[in-house]
């Protein structure tokens, strides 16, 4: 074939690739929500002329194509299956990790300006908090992330900015008798699950045992595991990071815990104006995201009655990090409340003001707690 024929052929071949393409993403069904990655995908942006002279439009557009690209879950896995054939050991700043573990390097997360200032917003807060319920009676518990804990599971030249130095700043600042360090509990059973293979959060276990000796600091009486059944509620989980990677990876077992003496609780969602007597929301289970099976995910505001003989009631501000840690409070308060300030717009001082509590507990992750703009909101 001559050079002028090969060229052609070079140049139809990428006309029928790029028109082709664009044609099969306009005429595919759009979706409106991936499961995979159980959030909403970006629609077909409206093309005004204000829009599209800032930039703004083609902007969106490109967001647009690349969340309904045809066939984008099996793009997004082949391009992990090819990179762990190749021997790479990371993608999108996440480990391959030993254990068929996948491990967030949160490489971005502590060094932002947004992390430096949460810390000022939470050591404000805190103080707040201690003049009017006192030092022994309020927490700060920002939880290590799987990439700190599981360290000797990381690929061999894996080179992660040390989460330990942030959560020491943190510390650092926090009234004196008030931080928690979760992470030394954490380093005591290494001999369990802490964290899931392919989600970012800790299992139920890894939050049991931190509750407990929390707990035990507070002057409670936890209840030993032993006196809690256990309840696998499935096998087949794969959470936020096999999302991000795709292909196919080894799925988790989420395990639920349930007293062995019957408890009561009445559960209100306030946003919804939803009331339960249930904590666990089993349908759940039947959808990609099984970790809702807890409260039904991120709520706004969550109040909890139980039939604790306790006189104590808790005030939890929180991420969906506590949401396996806080079924165990139940038996040691007689009401524990949380808010997720990602989502509640209320004035936070304001609602504390009226719920007449006893203890206050701020629990998040590392890696959530950098990154959380809305964390201003604890001065509201």
């Amino acid at each position: 074939m001559s050079t002028k024929k090969q060229n052609i052929a070079t140049i139809v071949f990428f006309l029928i690739l790029i028109f082709g393409t664009t044609i099969w993403t306009l005429i595919s069904p759009k979706k409106e929500f991936s499961e995979r990655e159980n959030r909403a995908l970006a629609v077909l942006p409206a093309p005004a002329v204000e829009r599209c002279f800032s930039g703004k439009f083609e902007k969106d557009y490109e967001t647009y194509l690349t969340d309904q690209f045809p066939w984008r879950d099996g793009w997004i896995g082949m391009k992990t299956a090819i990179e762990k054939a190749s021997f790479k050991t990371e993608t999108k700043d996440i480990y391959f990790a030993k254990e068929d573990y996948l491990i967030e390097a949160h490489s971005r997360s502590f060094r932002s300006p947004q992390a430096n200032a949460n810390i000022g917003y939470l050591k404000s807060f805190m103080e707040t908090c201690v003049e009017k319920y006192g030092k022994d009676h309020v927490t700060a518990m920002v939880v290590p992330n799987a990439v700190d804990i599981l360290k000797d599971l990381l690929p061999k030249h894996a080179d992660p900015y040390d989460e330990e130095v942030y959560l020491k700043s943190i510390a650092d600042a926090m009234p004196q008798g008030t931080w928690f360090d979760s992470g030394s509990v954490l380093r005591e059973h290494m001999d369990i699950q802490l964290y899931y293979r392919t989600d970012h959060h800790w299992t139920t276990e890894a939050a049991y045992y931190v509750y407990a000796a929390w707990a035990l600091e507070q002057g409670l009486s936890p209840l030993a595991l032993s006196d809690y059944t256990k309840e696998t509620v499935t096998e087949d989980f794969y959470g936020t990071i096999d999302a991000k990677v795709g292909g196919k990876n080894k799925s988790d077992a989420i395990h639920v815990y349930k007293t062995k003496k019957k408890a009561k609780y009445q559960v209100t969602y306030v946003a919804k104006n939803e009331t339960a007597d249930d904590i666990y929301q089993y349908d759940y289970l039947n959808t990609r995201d099984k970790y809702s099976i807890y409260f039904g995910g991120n709520q706004s505001l969550v109040e909890v009655k139980t039939n604790s003989k306790s006189k104590r009631k808790l005030l939890v501000v929180q991420d969906s990090y506590a949401h396996c840690f806080i079924p165990f409070t139940f038996h040691d308060f007689s009401e524990v409340d949380f808010v997720d300030l990602r989502y509640y717009n209320e004035s936070l001082k304001e609602y504390m003001e009226k719920g007449d509590y006893t203890d206050v507990l701020f629990l998040y992750n590392a890696a959530g707690f950098a990154e959380d703009s809305s964390l201003i909101k604890l001065g509201n």
